[in-house]
């Protein structure tokens, strides 16, 4: 939504301000320059990115025209996920095996819906779970192949709005191109005999061309390239609190320690404090006492 008033607010400011200024929107309705330009963008962005690319970066556009920002919420499952696993995780961790081989079957996955939402995430989860499961490893040695793999993942991740950011950079080349063969075009009719008004028409026309490309980069594939940014180091940031988590309680501290470790980590507008995540924890508690009969409440 933030992304949609934005691109309202510049449409309308450049163009509402251009026809108060007594332009005529006929005049930069240019849709053969706009054919040229985004299609050389398209087509160059097709040429230079392999199919995963191309896949990511659709897919982190859809996430900055539609998507809500991580909030409290997604905070609190994920935290609570973590500490219901790492609390399963003390009776051994085979025990967790029934959770991560089939995490969207398992019920302690399925009491937090927005996690299950974000495949990279759970796989992060699931797979270093079953890491640690299949052998003694040290808080050092996890550290250092979570750190890894993450970078891994942030170079994969930040290479779409890479790739968009030079095609935004490459935009005022393409409106250049486009009004170059406007130039041709009109020097073509002067040499048929075309008319004063007529060549100075075809001009105007070449010269929205390089108008075209400055305002695609300046205004639309920059500030895109920028939120898909950001979305990038919000995944991560989410991530990065799990590691922590991870490695926290493979060094030997309590589960509420190692959960209180990765919620620092946490963007600071959405952080919440230590005194929340407790009570989080104590509702989640006593919740599941219960929901237990009475005849299990005797012998817990």
């Amino acid at each position: 939504m933030q992304a949609l008033v934005g691109i309202i607010i510049v449409l309308g400011c450049v163009f509402g301000g251009f026809m108060l200024h007594g332009g005529s929107f006929k005049v930069i309705w240019q849709p053969v320059e706009l054919l040229i330009i985004l299609g050389a963008g398209l087509g160059a962005i097709v040429l230079g990115n392999p199919k995963h690319v191309l896949s990511e970066m659709v897919l982190q556009l859809k996430k900055v025209v539609g998507r809500k920002k991580p909030g409290e919420e997604f905070q609190r499952q994920l935290l609570l996920l973590m500490y219901e696993l790492l609390q399963t995780a003390a009776g051994g961790l085979k025990a967790l095996d029934a959770h991560v081989e089939a995490p969207h079957e398992s019920e302690l996955f399925q009491r937090y819906p927005l996690i299950l939402e974000e495949p990279k995430l759970l796989h992060f989860i699931v797979d270093n779970f079953r890491l640690m499961a299949m052998g003694k490893i040290n808080a050092h040695e996890l550290e250092g192949v979570l750190e890894q793999e993450l970078e891994a993942i942030y170079e994969e991740l930040s290479q779409p709005a890479k790739s968009l950011g030079k095609i935004a950079e490459a935009m005022p080349g393409f409106g250049i191109l486009a009004a170059v063969l406007g130039i041709v075009m009109a020097m073509s009719s002067v040499a048929d005999g075309a008319g004063t008004a007529e060549i100075a028409v075809m001009v105007a026309a070449a010269m929205v061309g390089t108008f075209i490309g400055i305002f695609f980069c300046y205004a639309l594939f920059d500030p895109l390239a920028n939120m898909m940014k950001q979305i990038v180091h919000e995944e991560l940031a989410a991530l990065e609190s799990v590691k922590v988590v991870l490695v926290t309680h493979v060094s030997g501290k309590p589960p509420l320690l190692a959960i209180d470790a990765g919620r620092r980590l946490v963007q600071l507008n959405i952080k919440p404090s230590f005194a929340l995540l407790e009570s989080w924890i104590d509702n989640m508690q006593n919740a599941d006492a219960a929901d237990r009969t009475p005849g299990e409440r005797r012998a817990s």
